[in-house]
């Protein structure tokens, strides 16, 4: 068993509710400023995603595209129980989609949420003082700066130690360039939850406190940020898991007003489900049930059929939906 380090937070799980989400959902459909970034955003969403969508692997493709593994396809056939190549052949063309999609879905989100909240994407090149950003917001007394990951377990251990190093070795250039000597550095994960994540993100905040132990102001121990003072420069470093990024970025909102725009340039309204369809899935039933949604609850940037989707997708920001 690996060897738990000390100070490594125990995050409780974190629960969301149908109810909570619709309520929020309303707020945003009354404000004209929310939809406007609502609006906005499904409109380069859209463009962002239909652009994708026709560089994906087609069905003409070479084999060798695909790279497929050998292990992989012989063991999903045996789980399908297949005897035709045909039969696979169904699977390995998704299945790569998949893969091709969530690679580029990370930096799609970025480029349309970040200038929408006030903020700067950075396309940096690699070995740069700039390397580890994806964003920067220059505020007035402070400098934000942001790396985002598209989920929970993207790290391991060498990369965690890489960030801290980047944090270290450049928060001097980023100060200098700002003209801001207090530094508020996000390591910002696009969904998932504290309890989610295979904490190698804590693990910046930890190699931060070994390197830079006598210049700590805020021992990371049990907790999810670190803050160092040196060279006149205030740094503070967090990690913002799922929710806790999308309110940093934009407020209590910005998560309905981020998906509402994504499930908009996604799914069309149309026929949901029957109340009574049987999932594969054990818990996918409750997950996206609207039995509890009132008969009476009606805005205008989700129809009703879209709802479920809402909630399947707020499922990956939470470790429990409840109603």
């Amino acid at each position: 068993m690996a060897r738990r380090h000390n100070g490594l937070p125990r995050p409780a799980g974190r629960r969301l509710s149908k109810a909570n989400l619709l309520l929020q959902l309303a707020s945003v459909d009354r404000s004209d400023e929310s939809r406007q970034r609502v609006l906005a955003m499904e409109n380069q969403f859209r463009r962002k995603i239909d652009s994708h969508i026709t560089s994906l692997p087609e069905g003409d493709a070479k084999f060798q595209k695909f790279n497929t593994s050998p292990y992989v396809l012989l063991i999903h056939a045996r789980n399908r129980s297949y005897t035709r190549i045909s039969e696979i052949e169904s699977d390995i063309l998704p299945a790569k989609q998949f893969s091709s999609m969530e690679t580029s879905a990370g930096r799609m989100v970025e480029e349309v949420a970040l200038p929408v909240y006030g903020w700067e994407c950075i396309a940096s090149k690699m070995h740069t003082s700039n390397s580890a950003l994806d964003g920067r917001k220059t505020e007035p007394s402070i400098l934000r700066l942001v790396t985002l990951k598209s989920g929970p377990r993207c790290l391991n251990d060498e990369m965690s130690e890489n960030f801290a190093d980047a944090i270290i070795n450049h928060y001097h250039a980023w100060s200098q360039v700002a003209n801001r000597t207090r530094l508020d550095f996000t390591y910002g994960v696009l969904y998932g939850t504290p309890k989610t994540s295979n904490k190698k993100d804590w693990h910046i905040l930890r190699n931060i406190r070994e390197k830079r132990g006598n210049a700590l102001t805020v021992d990371p121990a049990d907790r999810w940020n670190c803050a160092f003072q040196e060279r006149g420069i205030s740094v503070d470093v967090t990690v913002r898991i799922g929710l806790d990024w999308w309110e940093h970025l934009g407020g209590p909102n910005c998560f309905i007003e981020v998906f509402s725009a994504l499930i908009r340039a996604c799914i069309a309204p149309g026929t949901s489900d029957p109340a009574a369809h049987q999932y594969v899935i054990a818990d996918l039933h409750d997950i996206v049930s609207t039995a509890s949604v009132g008969r009476d609850f009606n805005v205008s940037l989700l129809q009703r059929s879209q709802l479920p989707w809402l909630f399947l997708i707020a499922r990956h920001f939470c470790d429990e939906l409840a109603e």
